[in-house]
C-alpha cells in the first residue's frame, strides 16, 4: 500500500502544461528555458522514494553512457510495476503537452519518441563538458535534489570556448531546458556531493534514435 496518492495522467499534464506556459527564456549563452514547480508534488516524492539504488561505478569517466543496461530509464517494464511513472509517461506522450513543449522551445515533437531517465548521482559523479547528441531533440533536467547542499548541484553552463558562465539552480522541482545544438556546452564539474543527487532526464528523441529499449513507449512514436 503506498502512502502517497498520486496525481493521474490528467492531473500531470496540467501541472506540467502551467510550468511550461510559465518558464523563462534565458539568451545567453545560449537559449535555455528555467521552470519552476514542473510536477505535482506527490509525484516527485514518489519517483525519490523509489526502490531503486545508485549506481556504483568506480570511474565514470565524466559520462553517463559507462553502462547503459543498469541505468534507470521508464521503459514498459519499469511502467508496469509503478502506475504512477505509467501515468506520469502518459501525461508527457499526450499530443497536447508534446505540441506545447515544441511551440515553447521551437522544435517539431511530430514522430519522436518519449525517453525518460531517473539518475541519482553520488559522490564522484561527474560530467565533462558537452552538447547532446542531435538525436536529441529536446532535453530537459528536472531537479530532485533534497539536504542542506543541494543548491549547489545544478547543471554547469558554459560558452562556445568552454568557459563556465553559470550553473543553473537546483532547488526542488526546478528545471531547465535546451534544445541541443553545437553550442549548447553544459556538464556538472566534480565536486562534493553528500547524499544523492537526483534528477529527471526527459528528452523527446528523433525517430532514428537506435536504442528504442530506452524510450517509454518503444512501439508509439508521439502524435500531434
Amino acid at each position: 500500500m503506498s502512502l502517497l496518492s498520486f496525481p493521474d495522467s490528467e492531473r500531470i499534464a496540467r501541472h506540467f502544461r502551467r510550468a511550461l506556459l510559465d518558464c523563462k527564456r534565458n539568451e545567453t549563452p545560449y537559449v535555455h528555458w528555467s521552470m519552476v514547480d514542473v510536477l505535482p508534488e506527490a509525484l516527485c516524492l514518489g519517483i525519490i522514494s523509489l526502490p531503486i539504488a545508485p549506481l556504483l561505478i568506480d570511474d565514470c569517466r565524466g559520462v553517463r553512457d559507462v553502462d547503459n543496461n543498469i541505468r534507470s530509464f521508464v521503459t514498459p517494464a519499469l511502467r508496469k510495476d509503478y502506475p504512477f511513472l505509467d501515468d506520469f509517461a502518459h501525461a508527457l506522450q499526450r499530443p497536447d503537452v508534446a505540441e506545447l513543449a515544441g511551440k515553447t522551445c521551437g522544435f517539431n515533437p511530430l514522430g519522436s519518441f518519449l525517453r525518460m531517465e531517473y539518475i541519482q548521482d553520488i559522490d564522484g559523479a561527474w560530467l565533462e563538458p558537452h552538447h547532446d547528441v542531435p538525436q536529441k531533440l529536446f532535453s530537459m533536467v528536472i531537479y530532485l535534489c533534497t539536504g542542506p547542499h543541494a543548491k549547489d548541484w545544478g547543471t554547469d553552463i558554459y560558452d562556445d570556448k568552454l568557459n563556465w558562465v553559470g550553473r543553473s539552480s537546483s532547488e526542488f522541482n526546478s528545471g531547465t531546458i535546451f534544445i541541443p545544438g553545437d553550442n549548447t556546452w553544459h556538464g556538472f564539474e566534480q565536486r562534493k556531493i553528500v547524499g544523492i543527487r537526483r534528477l529527471l532526464e526527459i528528452n523527446y528523441v528523433h525517430p532514428s534514435w537506435r536504442d528504442k529499449n530506452q524510450v517509454c513507449f518503444p512501439d508509439r512514436p508521439v502524435t500531434l
